[in-house]
Formats: structure tokens, C-alpha cells, sequence
């Protein structure tokens, strides 16, 4: 099992620098395929992956993924253009519902719904960060801070740990544990902006990229705990089988999901 954690984890290593540094279309197209293969394991949770909510999730993922593509392009306010989307999208489910019934019960209705924000619209934002001006810099902070809050928390909550965080949810999560990942992802932050400043002549801020990998370690914590409530609630112990050691799309980049579109807020607030 470590064997195959291990090899799972450099193998996906290095499909995540081939592509944050090409970035363009072949970022684009692996975050879309990993959107689709992450919503078909949400949606397997609810038995929705093959039924109709399901497949009108896939097809606004779709939809959702070509505004994104070509929104430079997109005539008039873009802001209205994914409003539309979402607005027309939650009156498919409410129709399939309604002419459905008693097929489908709300649950199912409303994860299809929330499957489309979860996964597909959170984790595209990882393109988004990419195309910014030094984007190929402030991507890689999504991940700095997630894995790194990750390996720091697992660490300190190894030695000092005392106090639970979530002790039914996940019992092995201290406090001591989440705040040191909190300030491991801050420290790596710092350490990542003094290497690209003096490596890659990028000229960013050491507050500002602390900043970042604080809030972003804090909330991978949650995004983290999120996905794991959502496998109690429904006595699952991993997504899916992909990544073996590691199981579903959703088992990796759980805590990913929620820090891309912060990381993308603050990159552009700071």
C-alpha cells in the first residue's frame, strides 16, 4: 500500500509540473477531464451518475467549461453570462424533479446541483489562476498551501497534539495540528516567494504570499473535513479506485477544491 501511495504520488507529480508550466489548453483540458471524473464519483455517492440529474450535470460542466474557455471572447457582461448558466441549471433540476416524480427525491436533485459548484466550478479555478499576469508563479500556491498545511499539520499534530479538532468526524486531527499547518503553510509561503524572487525574478511579496498560504492552509482544512463528513455521512471510505494509495480524484484534491478559488481572490485582492 505505501509502494503504491508513493508511486501514485510522484506519478502525479509530475503530471501536475507538466501541466502548471505549460499551462493553455493542456491545463485546461486535464482539469476538465478531472472535473468530470471527480463529479462522477460525487455523484456515485447519491446514485445519480448514470440518471438524469447526473447527466444534466455533466452537460452544464460542459457549458461551464466553454464560458470559461472562451469568456474573453463572450459578448456583453460576462458576470450575466454564468448566471444565466447556473440560473438555467438549478430550473433543469427543479424540471427533472417536478416531471420525474417521484423518481428522484431532493437529495439527489440538490447534490447533482451542488456537484457542479463543488467540484467543476471550484477546481477550474486553477486554470483561472494560471492565466493571471504571473500566474505560472501564484498556481503553484494552491498547492503549496494545501499539501503543505497537510504535511505541517500531520507533523506538529504528531508531537504536541492534545486537543481534537473534530473528534467524531475525524478523531486523529488536533487543534495544535491545524494550526501548525496554518503557519507551516505561511513559512512555506514565504520560502516559495523568496525562491521564486531570486530564481525567478517574479518580484512578489513575502506578507502577501503568507497571507496566501495561511488562508489557503486554514481553508484546505475545511475542505478536507468536508469531504470527509460527506463519506461518514454516507459509510464510504474513499471516492473511488483511481489513484491507487490514495483512492478517488476527490480523496486527493479534496482539500485543493476549496483552496483554489481563494487563492485566485487574494492573488488578486493582494
Amino acid at each position: 500500500m505505501f509502494r503504491a501511495r508513493l508511486l501514485s504520488g510522484i506519478l502525479l507529480m509530475i503530471i501536475a509540473l507538466a501541466t502548471l508550466i505549460m499551462g493553455g489548453e493542456l491545463l485546461f483540458a486535464v482539469l476538465f477531464l478531472i472535473s468530470l471524473i471527480g463529479m462522477t464519483e460525487l455523484y456515485k455517492v447519491f446514485g445519480i451518475e448514470k440518471k438524469a440529474p447526473g447527466i444534466a450535470g455533466y452537460i452544464f460542466a460542459v457549458l461551464y467549461y466553454t464560458l470559461i474557455y472562451f469568456k474573453e471572447q463572450i459578448p456583453g457582461e460576462q458576470t450575466a453570462w454564468f448566471m444565466m448558466l447556473f440560473m438555467a441549471f438549478l430550473i433543469c433540476q427543479m424540471a427533472v424533479l417536478v416531471f420525474a416524480y417521484p423518481r428522484y427525491n431532493t437529495q439527489q436533485i440538490f447534490a447533482a446541483f451542488f456537484g457542479l459548484f463543488y467540484v467543476a466550478v471550484m477546481l477550474s479555478y486553477i486554470y483561472q489562476t494560471r492565466l493571471l499576469t504571473g500566474g505560472i508563479f501564484t498556481v503553484w500556491l494552491v498547492f503549496v498551501s494545501s499539501w503543505g498545511c497537510d504535511t505541517c499539520a500531520y507533523c506538529v499534530g504528531m508531537l504536541i497534539g492534545r486537543h481534537k479538532m473534530a473528534p467524531v468526524l475525524s478523531p486523529k486531527k488536533s487543534v495544535e495540528g491545524g494550526i501548525g499547518g496554518i503557519l507551516g503553510a505561511a513559512l512555506i509561503g514565504v520560502l516559495y516567494a523568496l525562491a521564486i524572487n531570486h530564481w525567478g525574478g517574479a518580484g512578489v511579496s513575502l506578507t502577501s504570499y503568507a497571507l496566501i498560504g495561511a488562508a489557503g492552509g486554514a481553508i484546505s482544512q475545511v475542505g478536507d473535513l468536508a469531504a470527509s463528513a460527506i463519506k461518514r455521512y454516507h459509510n464510504i471510505k474513499d471516492y473511488g479506485k483511481l489513484i491507487p494509495g490514495h483512492g478517488g480524484i476527490l480523496d486527493r484534491f479534496d482539500s485543493v477544491i476549496f483552496t483554489a478559488p481563494i487563492i485566485y481572490y487574494l492573488a488578486v485582492l493582494l
